[in-house]
């Protein structure tokens, strides 16, 4: 059988994983952690063969001096100063067994505390060179998200399952055999479902 090149291998990376669902939340926004990402394609790179190889081609550091807490009881807040770090980094894909490699340059900015403005500048340049690479969807509403698709069939179910129950007793086992994060989401529904059952 022919060897794949290794632009062959990095599409099959591709048709692997369509979209991501995000996992963690932060200041009030959603995004899809490094972890998940990794754990999804790290597998595949090594059934194929492929290592990512990361080099910092060069560092910007600037201080960021800003006031924090601001409100009715502190208007003035307090003093915070961070590290803005701005990185300009190689990523190259190597095919350990032709040798062949793709290079990519992209930069990252990451801001933290005096000695984490880098480690937040590499992390955050991973996960998103990563993602851009490989196209992969991080919207919830994504129709090619495969978890959106198993949310979906997960509702379907639950539905089916409530909708089956034939006395107020079978609604009320179905019902606690739901998880505590489905019987939040169902609780409404499993009332109006139980309001019809003494009904009848």
């Amino acid at each position: 059988m022919a060897t794949k090149n290794i632009y062959q291998k990095l599409i099959e990376i591709q048709k692997h994983v369509s979209g991501l669902g995000k996992d963690k939340a932060a200041n009030s926004y959603r995004y899809v952690t490094g972890d998940k990402v990794l754990s999804t394609i790290k597998p595949k790179m090594n059934e194929l063969g492929l290592i990512l190889k990361q080099e910092v081609i060069s560092i910007e550091n600037s201080r960021q001096d800003y006031v924090v807490g601001v409100n009715a009881t502190t208007p003035n807040g307090r003093p915070k100063s961070e590290i803005l770090s701005k990185l300009m980094m190689r990523f190259t894909w190597v095919d350990v067994e032709t040798g062949e490699k793709d290079e990519n340059l992209f930069g990252a900015n990451g801001q933290n505390d005096w000695d984490k403005g880098v480690g937040s500048a590499l992390t955050y340049a991973e996960r998103y060179f990563l993602l851009k690479y490989f196209h992969i969807a991080t919207d919830e509403d994504h129709m090619d998200n495969p978890e959106r698709k198993a949310q979906e069939q997960e509702n379907v179910d639950n539905k089916k399952t409530l909708d089956s129950a034939k006395t107020v007793e079978t609604l009320g086992t179905a019902f606690k055999a739901l998880t505590p994060e489905q019987q939040k989401k169902w609780s409404g529904y499993v009332t109006d479902l139980k309001v019809k059952l003494e009904n009848k």
